[in-house]
């Protein structure tokens, strides 16, 4: 969570990693063909740092401000997204539907594909809780009062609703089951830093 101005940039800078942003990018182009994923998350973040950390009145009136635009692109791109759940390195591969509970919490390093679903079930309240370098493939839905451990991937179309800890392999299927050992570097290359 982004708990001040150095966390923020930090959190930037792992996006714009993740998403292979050019550091300098190109002006003109992104004037002209702006990448909407890269404008939805830098909004993100900055609604982050403003909801965690600027608690003046010009923090609350840029927090509001910013919060309508947010939405209003989030729906455009199709997606659901609170401020608080993703670690730094996220990566949104492309447009499309993503729905992600307020009560998740997801760590650093997480590619996420379109047509994903992470939330609550069967009424309880409590969303899971996703580690660190976590690929989630299209189609997946992620439920319950679950953990995902670090360094797993999540194939297409999977509907994970039990715990998975082990470290380094595919999950897959409905419901989901080990399918094999796999090297996460490979899905997810800034998973190594």
């Amino acid at each position: 969570m982004i708990k001040s101005k150095q966390d923020y940039l930090y959190y930037l800078k792992a996006d714009r990693k993740a998403l292979n942003i050019p550091d300098k990018p190109n002006w003109i182009k992104e004037i002209i063909l702006p990448n909407y994923i890269w404008v939805f998350q830098k909004r993100l973040r900055k609604l982050e740092y403003l909801k965690n950390c600027r608690n003046d009145l010009i923090g609350k009136i840029t927090y509001v401000i910013l919060k309508v635009r947010f939405r209003k692109l989030g729906i455009r791109l199709g997606f659901s997204i609170p401020e608080n759940i993703f670690g730094p390195g996220l990566s949104i591969a492309h447009y499309g539907t993503i729905v992600v509970n307020s009560k998740t919490k997801v760590g650093k390093n997480c590619r996420i594909h379109v047509c994903t679903n992470i939330g609550a079930s069967g009424g309880n309240p409590k969303a899971p809780v996703i580690g660190d370098n976590v690929y989630i493939a299209p189609g997946v839905k992620i439920y319950g009062d679950i953990e995902i451990g670090n360094n797993i991937a999540i194939a297409p179309n999977s509907s994970v609703n039990k715990t998975f800890l082990e470290p380094n392999v595919l999950i897959a299927g409905s419901p989901a089951k080990i399918i094999k050992k796999i090297d996460i570097s490979k899905l997810i290359p800034n998973s190594t830093e």
